[in-house]
């Protein structure tokens, strides 16, 4: 009787973000050539919280046998060929059909709301299913989750992915690259629109905690940005926008706002209901700009939301490099038998580093050193010593 072969599992978890099929890609190549099997597990978490290992249809709705036939062309697209959700697995507020009765902890909130702590049936699924090792790929919820299960003991590596690239050990996250190229190409097409109606644009883009995304194109770009991590004052944000609009020989003027951005008198309203991890939606800080554009000063504006449509498509090719070589080093680790790391960079250089304490919450932008409080702009002095992305990981 032969030695069962090595099984590696991988998921994406949280948003989709271009690049994510590359890593999934190169993970299964590698693993063909060592004999490795490698399952991708659909829907993130979900799969390890809902999978029922004896339904069939379960199976084949949560688990895909993953090789190089069904991963050949995966890596010219966006998106996650594994899907993705933002499911919590310590936090449940329902439980699948197969589980209701079962015994999980569970805990109530002061609002009368029951959620369930379903480790304990994602540490059986893996084990059922025979994974050694696994490798999640997500940004700071989903790998606030990875850390736990490696203190309870599953070898596990993280591969950092969001647009807003700001988890923390690493100066670079998949996706971000994509989406600053993919703003700054919609904002310099609307130059025309807003240059032939004489407005200030406004464009909100994704950054609920941090502004990296926000300060980035706006530094590609050459436009104003607001961040989360400085208030601006108001009036002054505007006196600087018209006075900007009225020296150009078109008549206008750009700003982008990350969605967390805020002034002094103003924080970002929220609605809906919280997912998986607390966060409820924020109300459009690009309105809500707008209009006080029009009350304090009678310009006119234009508003344009670039959000979604940033994540959305091919990766570019910084985007595919980076995720090729965060899925090698991943893949690289798991040989080993290391756990509790993560693929970054670190410095400008590739590493390996610890997964993030989940209780740092998100990396921030340094404003000392990235953005002028005084004309409300990214610095673009003294960069010399820096690596590639600016910021670095600490």
């Amino acid at each position: 009787m032969g030695l069962a072969r090595k099984r590696i599992g991988i998921l994406t978890g949280g948003g989709d973000v271009p690049g994510l099929n590359a890593i999934i890609k190169t993970v299964t190549y590698r693993g063909s050539e060592d004999d490795i099997e490698v399952v991708g597990l659909r829907r993130g978490w979900e799969a390890l919280t809902h999978l029922n290992l004896e339904d069939p249809a379960s199976r084949s709705h949560y688990l895909i046998p993953l090789s190089r036939e069904n991963t050949r062309t995966v890596d010219r697209h966006g998106g996650t060929m594994l899907h993705s959700s933002r499911t919590n697995p310590s936090k449940m507020k329902s439980l699948p059909d197969h589980l209701v009765g079962t015994d999980f902890p569970a805990t109530t909130n002061a609002n009368g709301e029951t959620s369930w702590d379903l480790t304990g049936q994602v540490l059986a699924n893996l084990s059922g299913l025979g994974i050694e090792h696994l490798i999640a790929i997500g940004g700071d919820d989903t790998l606030s989750y990875a850390a736990r299960l490696n203190e309870l003991g599953v070898e596990i590596i993280a591969i950092p992915k969001t647009m807003d690239n700001d988890v923390r050990n690493t100066e670079y996250c998949i996706g971000f690259s994509t989406a600053i190229t993919r703003a700054s190409d919609a904002i310099q097409r609307q130059r025309t629109t807003v240059g032939s109606h004489e407005r200030i644009g406004i464009f909100r883009i994704f950054g609920r905690d941090a502004g990296f995304t926000a300060l980035y194109t706006a530094y590609a770009t050459s436009i104003r940005c607001v961040i989360p991590e400085y208030k601006v004052d108001l009036d002054k944000l505007i006196r600087l926008l018209i006075e900007e609009k009225r020296a150009n020989p078109s008549n206008y003027a750009l700003i982008v706002l990350s969605e967390g951005a805020e002034w002094e008198g103003y924080r970002p309203q929220e609605y809906g209901e919280p997912d998986a991890y607390g966060h409820r939606k924020k109300a459009n800080v690009a309105e809500a700009l707008a209009d006080e554009i029009k009350r304090r000063s009678g310009e006119e504006t234009i508003v344009s939301d670039l959000t979604y449509d940033l994540r959305s498509g091919d990766p570019d090719f910084i985007d595919k490099l980076v995720a090729l070589t965060f899925g090698n080093m991943a893949y690289d680790a798991v040989l080993k038998g290391r756990t509790g790391l993560m693929s970054a960079l670190v410095e400008g250089h590739y590493d390996l580093v610890p997964i993030p304490d989940a209780k740092l919450g998100p990396r921030k932008l340094d404003v000392a050193s990235m953005y002028n409080t005084a004309r409300y702009r990214p610095l673009y002095a003294n960069k010399r010593g820096l690596p590639i992305f600016l910021n670095r990981a600490s």
